[in-house]
């Protein structure tokens, strides 16, 4: 299957609780990850993380999958055709 490449954004509503867990999806996909940004909001405990990714679909769909399972993390991703 094709590569492609892509974008990942991540919101953490509780960074201290959730970041061990993303974290650790992140290292096991760090083969297919090209950039990564994050930036905590000073005022409270969330954060945003941006994720540049060349991968197939399939893996796209499994790395957003475990993320969005993560208690307090949103997930929304794109792909090129």
């Amino acid at each position: 299957m094709k590569t492609r490449l892509g974008f990942v954004g991540i919101v953490l509503n509780q960074r201290g609780k959730s970041a061990p867990a993303i974290n650790a999806i992140l290292h096991e996909h760090a083969e297919h990850i090209l950039g990564r940004m994050g930036l905590p909001r000073v005022r409270d405990t969330s954060s945003v993380i941006t994720l540049i990714v060349d991968m197939t679909t399939d893996e796209l769909g499994a790395l957003t999958g475990r993320l969005g399972q993560v208690e307090g993390v949103q997930v929304k991703s794109g792909i090129t055709h």
